[in-house]
């Protein structure tokens, strides 16, 4: 199989997988478990400033990023604000519990940043938008 299809085809499943993580995390920050409120609640136990003005932009900016990795337009700009956003988690949330997820630690968030991180290295890919538009 040639290189770029493969390149490709790996870089819009990494896409696709993060992007659906995303979108579907940032809707339980609105819809689900007490909703925005809750969220606040948890960033405020956490020592998160301003946890009800940050429980919106996080639930906005995973679903927003989500999105444009899924359809793959901004996606570089969407992958490095992810990224960032989730070294935030990593300080304020689960620095303290830990490696492991199982104990709220900073595996799942770390996990999230890689992938988030070679998108941005290694961008888009062919099947994207971006890759349409730079036409």
């Amino acid at each position: 199989m040639d290189k770029p299809v493969v390149r490709d085809s790996a870089l819009l499943f990494l896409r696709l997988v993060v992007g659906f993580v995303f979108v579907f995390h940032g809707c339980m920050v609105f819809f689900g478990h007490g909703g925005v409120d809750a969220t606040a609640a948890d960033f405020a136990a956490n020592g998160v400033p301003q946890p009800h003005l940050s429980a919106y932009i996080a639930g906005v900016s995973q679903i927003l990023g989500g999105a444009c990795l899924l359809i793959g337009v901004l996606t570089t700009f969407a992958a490095g604000a992810l990224a960032l956003f989730m070294m935030c988690a990593m300080y304020f949330v689960h620095g303290e519990h830990g490696f492991f997820v199982g104990d709220n630690g900073l595996e799942y968030p770390l996990v999230l940043t890689t992938a988030l991180l070679m998108i941005v290295v290694f961008g888009a890919g062919r099947a994207s938008l971006d890759e349409v538009l730079s036409r």
